[in-house]
């Protein structure tokens, strides 16, 4: 907000309903539950070390003592955050032997997660 700018200069000074707009409007919005869903999906995205390990899962396919190493934390650490990226469908895990690569689950993540940066970056 500029310094010429107030509080009171982004609302209204008359009530006016523009009906063919709100029902426009209304006839596109998503189910409640919907809504619901995707507030908790962006949760998960508020959380810098998961955005460190999704970044990371980003670039390449990693183990959980890969992304230990990389962000230097724990692997119970590490192991935490991916259980809530899992949770949330963002990534997926295979078994190689005793060892267990993770990446994004799908394109949908890699998508959200340039996007995000381009806007940033803007």
């Amino acid at each position: 907000m500029s310094h010429n700018e107030h509080p009171a200069d982004e609302c209204c000074t008359e009530q006016i309903v523009h009906r063919d707009r709100v029902e426009q409007v209304a006839q596109h919005l998503p189910e409640d539950g919907q809504l619901y869903q995707l507030a908790e999906l962006f949760k998960v995205f508020g959380d810098a070390t998961r955005m460190k390990l999704l970044y990371a899962l980003f670039e390449s396919e990693l183990c959980v003592c890969d992304l230990a190493q990389l962000l230097g934390v724990s692997q119970s650490a590490v192991s935490h955050q991916l259980r809530v990226l899992k949770n949330a469908r963002l990534v997926r895990f295979r078994r190689a032997g005793k060892v267990v690569f993770y990446t994004l689950a799908d394109h949908h993540v890699r998508k959200i997660i340039a996007q995000g940066l381009e806007h940033i970056c803007e």
